[in-house]
Parts: structure tokens; C-alpha cells; sequence
């Protein structure tokens, strides 16, 4: 059955750190506890000198954002398998098993998903999501996520021939094939280029939209915009400044900013169990830390507890009310239950 606490997944169609994408990461703190715990995976701009600065003009944005929630921010420097910062060195993605947010970001698309494609940091987050991580992914990260990826350097910058690769598929266990096509609504190339469909401009992607399989959902989100998708109560919502588009089955529809609609309109959602696919090994090391035992009583308390008992049971009340005051004085409290006598620390 699923996981009630499955984490929400915030897709961007750009923005990372304007007001719109704050919004949405307020939207996914107010849910969660502080501190707040944030993992920043670097991967998608990996290929670039620059990947840590990428990453930290995030972390930079959201330490001010979201400074209400004391956010504890661990960059995940995951760039390129065969080094040592590969995303299956297991020291590097360590911050993803334990983080209530998940942001991966610009990039490179097709880097993205070829670089973590089967990693261990890319299991992580699937688990970690699983058991209740909120996961944002912007630009390059958010076409990595579906089914097929749109390669728009490739394409946009070097003039490769139309066409697709493999993406992580994220969403295909619960038999979403997905495609997600971020700046839908792009116009940087004025009246002169069409540079929407993310650069690719409404001509070519009608190309393209004939090279993918039948079955496959296309969703184009708008700039400062993002599709919030809760898995667990199987429903979507859009927010920001734009709207989201879905072409299913020859068909477009498109849901307005504040709009909301369930996850069927994306296709045949089926639940899972939420370890399907996960190795168990990255399954365990991913749970949430349980609630800290409760603290033992002294032998100098539970002593007393012992006399306080016997005193009952010989029906010396005014003795079991003055062991109970000594009890209280080391700051213990004493309940008794049809179990047997419960001590626990007094509520500071």
C-alpha cells in the first residue's frame, strides 16, 4: 500500500530562486518540523566548474527564505560516476537519507539522468521521498524526472537532430509515463525565434510530441510556475505565476494557476508499496529516526517506586503519597495503570 507520508514533489518550470519558487518552498516547509533539514543535489550541473556555485546560490536563497525554519542546508557535490564525487560514493549522497527536503536543480538534463540513472544517490532520494522527503526539482532536474528527457543542449545549442533520451522515469512505478517539458511558456526570443516548448518553439515540438510513444504524457509547465504532485492523496496542484499544460492521448488541456485536479488526468495512477524498487540496504538507512526512547528511571528513583508499591499494598496511603512527594522532588512523576506502576520525567 503506499506511505501516507510520501513526500510532495514540486516540479518548476524555472524560477528556483525567484518569489514564485519561494512560495512553493514555504508551501512544502509549513508541513514540516524545525530544524529544517535540506539536501542539495548537485548533480545536474556536475559537468560545470561552477557546480558548487550553482548549488550554493541556492542553499544562499533559501537559508534567507526559509530562515523561520532554521534550515540546516548540506550540499550533495554528486558530479560524475568514476571520481570521487560519483552519486555511488555512499559518504557523498550520505545527506539525502536523512533530509525533509530534496532540491535538484539546473543543469543539463540528459547529464542528469545519465549520471544518476541506477545510482545510489538517486535510490536515496526515490526512499527518502517514499517515507516523507519533499522533493523540488527546477529547469534541467524537472525534464531528468520523466520518462523520456528532452535533450535541449543538444538540440537548442549544437544542432542535434530531434529526438529523445531516457530519463529517470520517477513517476513510471505508478504507471505514469511522463514527459515534462519545463519553460513552456518561454519568449526569450521575441517576435524573431519561437523559444517556447523549452527553446524548442511550438513547430519543432510538434516533431518531437511524433517521435514519443502513444501512451506517453507530455505536462509543459510555465516559467515561475510549478505542478505540486501529492502521491499519497493522488491529487496535483499548480502555483505560481503560469499554468501547466497536458497533452494526453491527441488532447490538450491546461489548468490555471490555484488549479487542482487528481492525478488521473496524468494517467493510469496505480499505488504501490512504497519499497517497491528500493534495495533494502537504502531502504533501512532512510527510515525517519524513531522517537527517543523514553529515559530510564535512576535506581534511586525506581527504589522508591518499589517502597511506594509495597506501601499500597498494604493500604498505608498517607506512606505511598510521601514516597510520591519524594519521587516528584527528584523530578519524576508516578502513574498508576491496571499494568503495573509508568514512571516518567516530569513535563519540563
Amino acid at each position: 500500500m503506499p506511505s501516507p507520508r510520501s513526500g510532495t514533489i514540486a516540479l518548476l518550470g524555472s524560477g528556483e530562486t525567484a518569489p514564485a519558487g519561494g512560495a512553493v518552498y514555504d508551501t512544502l516547509a509549513r508541513e514540516m518540523s524545525s530544524p529544517l533539514t535540506i539536501a542539495l543535489l548537485e548533480t545536474p550541473a556536475g559537468f560545470q566548474p561552477n557546480s558548487a556555485q550553482v548549488a550554493g546560490k541556492v542553499a544562499d536563497f533559501l537559508r534567507i527564505r526559509l530562515q523561520n525554519y532554521r534550515p540546516q542546508i548540506a550540499i550533495v557535490p554528486a558530479r560524475r560516476r568514476g571520481t570521487p564525487t560519483s552519486p555511488d560514493e555512499p559518504a557523498v549522497s550520505l545527506p539525502l537519507c536523512d533530509a525533509a527536503m530534496i532540491f535538484v536543480g539546473p543543469g543539463s538534463p540528459t547529464y542528469a539522468a545519465t549520471q544518476l540513472r541506477d545510482s545510489l544517490a538517486y535510490q536515496r532520494l526515490v526512499a527518502r521521498q517514499r517515507v516523507g522527503a519533499a522533493v523540488v526539482t527546477a529547469s534541467a532536474a524537472t525534464i531528468a524526472l520523466g520518462a523520456y528527457a528532452l535533450p535541449v543542449y543538444e538540440i537548442y545549442k549544437v544542432g542535434a537532430e530531434l529526438h529523445w533520451q531516457p530519463g529517470l522515469d520517477f513517476f513510471g512505478a505508478y504507471g505514469l509515463p511522463l514527459v515534462f517539458v519545463p519553460h513552456w511558456n518561454n519568449a526569450e526570443g521575441g517576435a524573431d525565434l519561437d523559444t517556447s516548448r523549452c527553446f524548442m518553439g511550438q513547430q519543432r515540438f510538434e516533431q518531437l510530441l511524433a517521435l514519443l510513444p502513444r501512451d506517453a504524457v507530455v505536462v509543459g509547465i510555465d516559467e515561475h510556475t510549478a505542478l505540486l504532485i501529492d502521491l499519497a492523496s493522488a491529487g496535483c496542484t499548480v502555483a505560481g505565476r503560469g499554468g501547466v499544460t497536458v497533452l494526453r492521448g491527441g488532447a490538450e488541456q491546461i489548468y490555471a494557476r490555484g488549479a487542482r485536479f487528481g492525478l488521473d488526468v496524468l494517467g493510469a495512477y496505480q499505488q504501490i508499496d512504497p519499497a517497491t524498487g528500493v534495495p533494502e540496504a537504502v531502504w533501512r538507512e532512510v527510515q525517519p529516526a524513531d522517537e527517543a526512547a523514553p529515559q530510564a528511571a535512576p535506581e534511586a528513583v525506581m527504589a522508591l517506586v518499589a517502597a511506594r508499591q509495597a506501601a499500597r499494598a498494604q493500604r498505608d496511603w498517607s506512606g505511598a503519597d510521601a514516597l510520591r512527594a519524594q519521587i516528584t522532588a527528584l523530578g519524576w512523576e508516578v502513574r498508576d495503570t491496571p499494568d503495573g506502576a509508568v514512571v516518567q520525567p516530569l513535563a519540563s
